[in-house]
């Protein structure tokens, strides 16, 4: 059967998954939190958020079983599919992701917002985007080197979690959908101001976990025909939009959260929201076509196409 239908449930998981986590982490982490969370009823995106999660996770477990078993999707094998279930990894791994997500929903439909309901709702978050390490190369290891990557590749996760969920929060707030106070305003420039020091954790932690996981999933003495792979050239592309990525968050961070700064100061808001709404816009735009990369690359062997 095709990949693609795999490949685009493995993207939507990503970005569901990633966002499900990023947002209430980024209102646990930075001030003014539980407004945010009033402002764009989080709990409801949550809910949303993981009800898809749960349709896609199931849809792109019996696909990887079908692809797994080289049989069409409408006549798999349940007796399979109940075997990887209990004895394999991605079944546990399954099982794990549908716990946590149902756990999740049922705590953003029932749990009053205090400071516990992002706490928890983030913590149900990461062990969801954790278990997607375990249908990616990262599982593929023995040993302590294989436990070793499956850590980065988990790390890995959640620090692109965190980038993705406030690229989400801050493009909510600048949009201009909405009415655009000037309190509003002073709450995107705290929140920018507040992840330009987060993010820079993030980008070190995905520089250094990405680095490690090239250097396991690649072998040396493929390099040299790695760009003569498909997956060595998706993983070129996929470089440069993060590259791309740090461009964005770098003039938001030196050039227009102080431009904005200086507007608000002015009274004169238009130009400079203009310019942060445009970069921000970009540097999401960017985010999810890296994950529809990552969607893709793991199901490549690195060697071949």
């Amino acid at each position: 059967m095709s990949d693609w239908p795999l490949a685009a449930v493995r993207f939507g998981l990503y970005g569901g998954l990633g966002l499900f986590f990023g947002l209430p982490f980024f209102t646990l982490v930075h001030r003014g939190g539980e407004g945010l969370w009033r402002m764009f009823r989080l709990g409801r995106v949550l809910i949303l958020l993981a009800g898809l999660s749960i349709v896609l996770s199931l849809l792109g477990f019996l696909l990887l079983v079908a692809r797994m078993s080289a049989t069409p999707f409408g006549t798999l094998d349940m007796g399979l599919v109940q075997t990887l279930l209990a004895e394999s990894a991605i079944g546990w791994a399954f099982v794990t992701r549908t716990a946590a997500l149902l756990l999740g929903l049922v705590l953003a439909l029932l749990l009053p917002l205090g400071r516990a309901k992002p706490a928890l709702l983030a913590l149900c978050g990461a062990v969801a985007i954790a278990t997607l390490a375990w249908s990616g190369h990262g599982a593929g290891g023995e040993g302590m080197a294989g436990s070793v990557h499956l850590v980065s590749d988990v790390v890995h996760l959640l620090a692109a979690s965190t980038w993705l969920g406030a690229l989400a929060m801050l493009l909510a707030l600048v949009l201009p959908g909405g009415k655009v106070t000037h309190e509003r305003i002073e709450v995107a420039h705290a929140a920018l101001a507040d992840f330009g020091r987060t993010g820079t954790i993030v980008v070190v932690l995905i520089v250094l976990t990405g680095i490690a996981n090239a250097a396991f999933i690649v072998d040396a003495a493929a390099l040299p025909t790695l760009g003569t792979s498909t997956y060595g050239r998706l993983l070129f592309v996929k470089l440069v939009f993060f590259a791309a990525m740090l461009g964005c968050a770098a003039l938001n961070r030196y050039r227009l959260t102080p431009a904005l700064s200086a507007s608000i100061e002015r009274g004169e808001l238009r130009p400079s929201l203009r310019d942060l709404r445009r970069s921000i816009a970009v540097e999401a735009t960017l985010a999810f076509a890296v994950l529809a990369l990552v969607g893709w690359l793991g199901m490549l062997e690195p060697g071949g196409g």
